[in-house]
């Protein structure tokens, strides 16, 4: 299993736990409310952390990438 799906996975199931412990937790109507609209800001914070650690990686791999075929290029052509 790739990193990627665990850490997907996990998240998910982060989630699932979180609805389930607040909808089994013995609080009124409004109160449940208010601590899910939390919850919910904590995981849109984390989750934007997360894709921008993600398009930096990706970034920084796509220029990795560039310059490991510009390499090879050269190394083909005889050129040092």
């Amino acid at each position: 299993m790739s990193k990627g799906k665990f850490a997907l996975g996990a998240i998910f199931g982060a989630v699932a736990g979180v609805v389930a412990g607040v909808l089994t937790a013995p609080k009124s109507g409004k109160e449940t409310q208010a601590d899910l609209k939390a919850k919910k800001a904590e995981l849109k914070v984390e989750a934007e952390k997360k894709v921008q650690l993600a398009k930096s990686k990706a970034a920084e791999l796509k220029k990795r990438t560039k310059r490991a075929v510009k390499g090879a290029e050269k190394g083909f052509k005889g050129e040092e």
